[in-house]
């Protein structure tokens, strides 16, 4: 049995060490994964782009009919409290915040129960960002169809259809598994996918098939600023196996190259399965933005 650490939490009003809290067996968050979450940056002990997360929280929650159950206000201390404790307990100045909102604790019944709180949980963890070997070769990813739910755009706790995708790249021993909905580019088990063609960085359009990850908008913001075409439109398979460049983006990655698809190497002539130039002015852009949009 994994021993949990004693860590600072937040869950439904009291800071208690993790490997304490608790939550009911009838909390719908555990019956039927009916719940939301976010994952948020932290570096240098600062929250990254914490106005995204936050807007996105909410947007999941509208979905599911959930009400917002803090303030801004109260989602930012929370969190800094979090980071401030883990910082002091283990030196960790990276780190990820975590959120996780649920519909609350009902008897079982699939129909949403009206006027329960819901339950609300936070943690902070140590970020374990991308080695240097991964930055400098590149990582594997493997493909496979998109078999997940039709609701992609709600950040669900319900996520088994990404823990079975990301098992398939684990047992070939890749990175990710870039998925494919009819045909077309959506996303990888855990991250954003992005794909270079010609110089230009072209992503899948915003459906309810895709997550709209916080990195959608910071990557066009950092094409813009470094003078690099994006566009977001329908990508057939075909132009994803033929890219230039693939890349991937999340919390965790930031931006990440793929040099290896289904074991053949990403790209042409001499940057054939090595990492090309639009990563590298993608990634230094985004350490930029790391110093210049955290609170």
């Amino acid at each position: 049995m994994q021993t949990l650490p004693d860590t600072l939490c937040y869950l439904n009003g009291e800071y208690t060490p993790l490997r304490d809290a608790k939550v009911s067996v009838l909390d719908r968050g555990f019956i039927f994964g009916d719940g939301i979450y976010e994952v948020v940056p932290v570096y240098g002990a600062r929250l990254f782009r914490f106005d995204e997360h936050l807007a996105r929280l909410g947007r999941s929650l509208s979905k599911l009919r959930i009400a917002n159950p803090a303030t801004p206000a109260q989602w930012l201390e929370r969190s800094r409290r979090l980071v401030a404790a883990l910082a002091e307990k283990t030196g960790a100045q990276d780190q990820l915040v975590y959120i996780q909102v649920t519909r609350g604790v009902a008897l079982r019944d699939h129909v949403m129960p009206p006027d329960i709180a819901p339950t609300v949980f936070m943690m902070a963890s140590a970020m374990k960002p991308a080695t240097p070997e991964q930055r400098h070769h590149g990582v594997a990813c493997v493909t496979a169809r998109d078999f997940r739910w039709e609701r992609g755009d709600i950040k669900s706790t319900s996520l088994l259809g990404n823990v079975l995708a990301r098992q398939m790249s684990a047992d070939h021993g890749a990175l990710e598994t870039i998925m494919f909905r009819d045909g077309y580019l959506t996303e990888a088990s855990a991250s954003n996918v992005w794909v270079v063609h010609e110089g230009a960085v072209l992503g899948p359009p915003k459906s309810e098939h895709v997550l709209e990850g916080i990195r959608y908008d910071l990557i066009r913001e950092l094409c813009e600023e470094e003078g690099i075409a994006y566009n977001l439109r329908p990508i057939p398979e075909g132009e994803v196996l033929a890219a230039d460049e693939l890349l991937l983006s999340s919390a965790t990655k930031e931006v990440l190259p793929v040099t290896t698809l289904d074991g053949q190497p990403v790209g042409h002539g001499a940057l054939r399965g090595k990492p090309g130039p639009v990563y590298a002015r993608l990634f230094e852009a985004y350490q930029r933005a790391k110093a210049s949009q955290s609170i």
